[in-house]
């Protein structure tokens, strides 16, 4: 497929604001925890306030619900061969936001560029079980997959892959920028658009039963005062770095939300050079983590820790691999990873600090004294830096966008990061992708992890934490396992 120029996310995302509509209350309050300006990335690995506000006005083929599942959008119904290699879609008989009716061909042809924009990037690889697109009739486009892949509409509504037409999307939410001075937060309005000028069927009472919704990114201190004070409605995006700040503020534990996601939360290798050369030395830093303390820095009841490059018991996953080290104690693993260290200094090599990237937040405060407490236990000093600083080690922190093999492998794959990778890894899952037989393609993703494994170049810790506030002001939140929560339902009032 053509390489695609990209767009601005301000290009994307900033329309003319329709006329005031819905009960006359004030907008409803949604903050998403980071980087105030990250609501504007043009980052192809779009920030998470930048990914909710691009699914609320640049709709894809598909979308979510607030409970996570995929649901209809530019196509309004779709079917799925008997063979699970090709999806046809109908699009609905609407309008692109520039006045233009919505076709195959135009639906195609940004499509694509949503596509482009992706390679390179994590979301790329995922996205390579796409073998071909093409419209057909008038309003019907087929996506045809190199092999079945049950959660592909998962992948196929990512926000990312919402589609542009003339330099805009097509719903389901207006917005213009607005600032809100008395919270000193800078942001977008968001207005519903009518389903009538959407292309859908007239809904008596509609606009009765909408209001508009301010969404802006703010920094988690200040955000979660203002959740406090009861002048937000929403807090998106609250991670293990920000998780401790909920008592720090006085929220009570009753507006908290909790996302059940799985997904990439350890320490990539950086360089493979000094005590980081050999897989083995890797391995006796992998060791020396006490998981369940980890668990207990922030008090996070139920916490899933593993130590496996795949979260276990996924599409995809057939069994052959398991949790390492099992029989061994914490104190077991330490002596043996501790003679590993030994034996590399008492060969004249020096032994400098690593230096481990983090975020800041107190979670990760907690996190990297856990971390240096671990690796003094082995012989190993550490210090930390910052997140985009160079770095021996660095924290992933990712949600899964599906729950299969393939997205764990796809993300440590040698063109999807930049960190130590295993080439061989990504041959098998190459070869996986064109691999008819499931079983068969399951051990070659087993393979896959094995060598991952082996080469350590991944230190689990476990799954991700991603939490939200929610206040007795809000509608149309539900936790999920993809921590995605559209705004458009947070619009809509209980009928």
């Amino acid at each position: 497929m053509p390489r695609f120029a990209r767009l601005s996310a301000l290009a994307l995302l900033v329309t003319p604001l329709a006329s005031c509509f819905g009960t006359g209350d004030r907008p409803v309050q949604v903050v998403a925890i980071g980087d105030p300006q990250s609501l504007f990335s043009a980052d192809p690995r779009m920030p998470y306030a930048a990914r909710m506000l691009r699914a609320a006005t640049v709709e894809g083929l598909v979308g979510f619900d607030e409970k996570g599942n995929a649901v209809p959008a530019l196509a309004d119904r779709w079917i799925v061969t008997d063979d699970g290699l090709s999806y046809i879609f109908r699009l609905r008989d609407g309008k692109w936001g520039d006045g233009s009716d919505i076709t195959a061909e135009a639906a195609l042809a940004a499509l694509q560029q949503a596509i482009g924009a992706q390679r390179g990037q994590p979301l790329g690889a995922n996205l390579a079980v796409i073998e071909e697109v093409r419209a057909m009739a008038g309003r019907v486009i087929e996506i045809r997959l190199h092999q079945p892949m049950p959660d592909f509409l998962q992948l196929l509504a990512q926000p990312e892959l919402g589609l542009v037409h003339g330099r805009r999307g097509a719903g389901p939410m207006l917005s213009r920028r607005a600032s809100d001075p008395d919270l000193k937060l800078s942001g977008v309005l968001l207005t519903p658009i009518a389903p009538e000028d959407r292309g859908l069927a007239p809904e008596e009472g509609w606009k009765d039963h909408t209001r508009r919704l301010r969404f802006s990114a703010g920094s988690a201190v200040p955000t979660l005062k203002l959740f406090a004070d009861g002048k937000i409605d929403l807090v998106l995006g609250g991670t293990f770095a920000d998780y401790p700040r909920i008592d720090a503020a006085g929220i009570s534990r009753g507006a908290v939300r909790m996302d059940p996601v799985q997904g990439l939360f350890g320490l990539a290798v950086v360089h493979a050079d000094g005590l980081l050369e050999l897989p083995e030395n890797r391995e006796a830093i992998a060791m020396a983590f006490d998981r369940e303390a980890i668990a207990n820095l922030i008090n996070l009841g139920g916490w899933i820790t593993t130590t496996r490059v795949v979260n276990p018991g996924l599409d995809g996953d057939n069994g052959s691999i398991g949790e390492r080290w099992v029989g061994r104690t914490i104190e077991e693993r330490r002596a043996l990873a501790t003679s590993r260290v030994a034996r590399w200094k008492g060969l004249g090599h020096p032994l400098s600090a690593l230096r481990i990237a983090l975020p800041s937040g107190p979670g990760n405060d907690l996190l990297f004294e856990r971390i240096a407490s671990d690796l003094k236990a082995i012989g190993l000093d550490s210090r930390r830096v910052g997140a985009a600083a160079d770095a021996d080690l660095r924290l992933i922190d990712t949600v899964a966008r599906y729950p299969a093999a393939a997205w764990f492998l796809d993300q440590l794959g040698c063109s999807a990061i930049n960190q130590l990778c295993n080439p061989t890894a990504d041959q098998l899952v190459d070869k996986a992708l064109t691999e008819p037989d499931p079983a068969k393609r399951a051990d070659l993703y087993a393979s896959a992890e094995a060598q991952l494994t082996i080469t350590n170049s991944y230190i689990p810790f476990g799954v991700p934490v991603r939490w939200s506030l929610v206040s007795g002001n809000a509608n149309g939140f539900a936790p999920n396992r993809w921590a995605i929560h559209p705004l458009m339902p947070m619009a809509m009032l209980p009928r």
